[in-house]
């Protein structure tokens, strides 16, 4: 799994559209094996990260849950922690 995709579901305020273009593209770079393509492939890999996108919009917009929201800076705070405690 691609560590820099985080989780877009269920926050306060919902997950912008530029979250989730970002998430599409870590994830078109990872299947692709290439972080910038080249000239030849540009229109498939740009064609590739709208399509992903939209899909993640259509999917986040339709799911549901009873769990209440979770709060970013709360969910951020704890990575750092995480992070803080794995590389000291």
């Amino acid at each position: 799994m691609c560590r820099n995709i985080k989780p877009l579901f269920n926050f306060d305020p919902p997950a912008t559209d530029e979250e989730i273009h970002d998430a599409a593209l870590q994830f078109v770079r990872k299947v692709s094996g290439a972080t910038k393509p080249s000239k030849r492939n540009e229109v498939a890999f740009e064609r590739a990260v709208s399509s992903i996108a939209a899909c993640a919009r259509e999917l986040l917009d339709s799911m549901e849950t009873s769990q209440p929201p979770r709060d970013r800076e709360e969910v951020a705070a704890k990575a750092r922690a995480r992070t803080a405690v794995r590389f000291g």
